[in-house]
C-alpha cells in the first residue's frame, strides 16, 4: 500500500441549483440560481486499490447533498451557504480530508455589469 497516494481529489463542477439565498427581500422572494464547485480531498483507504466504492466518495450522494443543502433553508449570506455545505459532506462522508466549495452566485443584485459574485471556503476536517 505504500506506493498508493495519500490523498487524492474528486471534483463536482458548475452544479447548478435554484435557491433563495440573500439579504435582500426579492431574493428570499424571487429566488435565483447558484452554481457550485466542489474539491473533495479524500484520504486514500481500500477503496482505491480494491476497486470499492465503500472506501470512496459516492460523488451522486455528494452531488445530492449539496442540492439539499442549497435547495433547503435560505441563507443571507453565500460564504454561511459554503460552509453548510462543505460541514455537511464532511459529516456524511468521513473519507473527506478537506471539503473546498465555490459558490457563484449570477444574478447578485448589484447595480452594474458582472458574471458572478462568488465565495470560496476550504473546511478542513
Amino acid at each position: 500500500m505504500s506506493d498508493l497516494p495519500q490523498s487524492y481529489e474528486i471534483e463536482l463542477k458548475n452544479c447548478g441549483f435554484y435557491g433563495y439565498h440573500g439579504v435582500l427581500p426579492q431574493e428570499r422572494t424571487l429566488g435565483q440560481r447558484f452554481y457550485v464547485d466542489a474539491v473533495l480531498t479524500v484520504k486514500t483507504a481500500h477503496g482505491l486499490p480494491d476497486d470499492d466504492i465503500e472506501g470512496t466518495v459516492h460523488y451522486g450522494e455528494a452531488f445530492e447533498e449539496i442540492e439539499r443543502i442549497i435547495t433547503g433553508t435560505p441563507r443571507n449570506l453565500i460564504e454561511t451557504l459554503a460552509l453548510d455545505v462543505a460541514r455537511a459532506l464532511c459529516e456524511k462522508f468521513p473519507q473527506i480530508e478537506r471539503a473546498t466549495i465555490t459558490i457563484r452566485k449570477p444574478s447578485a443584485p448589484i447595480g452594474g455589469q458582472l458574471d458572478h459574485a462568488a465565495v470560496r471556503l476550504s473546511y478542513p476536517r
